[in-house]
């Protein structure tokens, strides 16, 4: 079966990844989002989503919804989650950003292929 939603990360992407990783920064549900958009970058290691599930244990409608949420709406998008909606909120509330965006700066010249 083809993917629906190909991940092609920038170099500053991919950092902002492994940073995210590195540092553990933020909850443990966006280090995994970061670990699994990683492993989904056509560009790189381009694991099939059963192998992504089956490594950080989680079902693979979890790693195709990382997937399109990142191809529909950027990095912001496949870092955000449920769990980071309240989150989101109270920073709305208090004036600050829109919740808050796995890359900072996300680009426009992203590459994102939607095969249909």
């Amino acid at each position: 079966m083809h993917k629906k939603y190909i991940v092609r990360l920038t170099a500053e992407e991919r950092e902002t990844c492994h940073e995210t990783i590195r540092r553990l920064k933020g909850s443990s549900e966006r280090v995994r989002r970061a670990q699994i958009l990683l492993k989904t970058d056509a560009d790189g290691p381009a694991w099939t989503d059963r192998k992504i599930a089956e490594a950080f244990s989680c079902r693979t409608k979890t790693v195709e919804n990382i997937r399109q949420n990142f191809v529909e709406g950027g990095a912001g998008a496949g870092a955000e989650a449920e769990g980071d909606a309240a989150e989101a909120e109270d920073s709305r509330r208090r004036g600050g950003s829109q919740g808050h965006c796995l890359a900072s700066g996300g680009s426009s010249e992203r590459v994102r292929q939607l095969v249909v």
